[in-house]
Order: C-alpha cells, then structure tokens, then sequence
C-alpha cells in the first residue's frame, strides 16, 4: 500500500501549495502574506533571502503593512524587492521602515480574482489527476510484474480513487471559501 500513502502525500503537498497560492492574493486588506514570502537580494551579502528571514511584518491597520528590516543596511533591498515583485503594492521608506499602504479592492478587480481563485483550483484539481493516474499506473506496473496481486491492485485503485474525490472536494470548497472571502466588501 506504498503506493496509496505516497499518493496521498503528493495531494497534501497539492493543497498546501494551493492554500500558500491563497495566501498570497491581495484582497484589498492588510496581511504578512502578501509580502513574507518576497526575495530579497541582499546587496552586503551577496545572496536571496525571503523577505520574512530579513525584517519583521506587522500590521498597523486593515489597510497599512509594516515592514522593519533587522538590518537597517538592507531597507533600501527590501524597498527595491517590494517594488520588483510586481504585487501592485508600494512601499513608503520612512528611514527606519517602509509602511505599505493596501489599496481596497474595486468590484471589477475582486471578480478578475475570483476568476484567479478558480483557474488555481483547476490546477490543484488537474495536479491531483495526473498524480492519481500516475498512482494508478504504478499499481498496473506491479500488478504485471507480479508483485502484488489483482486484488491488491483493485484495492489501491479504490484507495486512490476515494483519496482522490476527497481532495477535490476539499479543493472545491476551498476555492468557494476564498471566492466569497474575495467578493466580500
């Protein structure tokens, strides 16, 4: 039953990804997601660090981001990753931190979101059916190589099979979870 525990591992690495996808969508409101995961190129080191490993991010409002860097000397690197994420947000450099203001959403750009939310849910979904006929395969394999038995085999795909109908339930009402959280004003 190898196979059914490294299938169901590979769907949870699905849904996490999908949940991290989530997180990051700017829905007009203030969140360390929107920015904790950004790369940092970090000029006195000569290396990329995530954005959360450099500075502390906190929220002041709904609407307002603060971003301290631990090293004073990095801010102007954090300023110009913010700038190059392309995330549609622009920090404010007042010496000793940077204040992102999070503008609110329009109704026109919270359904291009929904619509974002959901093409990321059909790709969590395609990602689970490659991953199952993948699963499926292998257990054909060993069934032809004489490994396991028909009946084992009938198993494993039954397995996969409930394993998978549960994981694109859990991804349906994920993405009509953060659809309404989206289209909420």
């Amino acid at each position: 039953m190898h196979i059914v525990s490294e299938f169901q591992t590979a769907c949870d690495k699905v849904i996490e990804h999908l949940e991290t996808t989530f997180k990051h969508l700017q829905l007009g409101r203030a969140s360390t997601g929107l920015v904790e995961e950004i790369h940092v190129h970090v000029a006195s080191r000569g290396m990329d660090q995530k954005l959360n490993q450099v500075a502390n991010i906190g929220i002041i409002d709904p609407q307002t981001l603060k971003i301290e860097s631990r090293d004073k000397a990095v801010l102007a690197d954090i300023e110009k990753a913010v700038y190059d994420a392309d995330i549609g947000l622009t920090p404010q450099n007042q010496w000793d931190y940077l204040l992102i203001k999070v503008p609110p959403l329009t109704t026109e750009r919270r359904k291009d979101l929904t619509k974002v939310v959901a093409r990321d849910g059909e790709d969590a979904k395609i990602a689970v059916r490659n991953k199952r006929q993948d699963a499926r395969k292998h257990a054909e394999v060993q069934f032809k190589a004489e490994e396991i038995s028909e009946n084992t085999r009938h198993s494993i795909e039954n397995q996969v099979d409930e394993i998978s109908t549960k994981i694109n339930d859990q991804i349906d009402a994920m993405v009509k979870g953060k659809s309404e959280e989206v289209m909420k004003v």
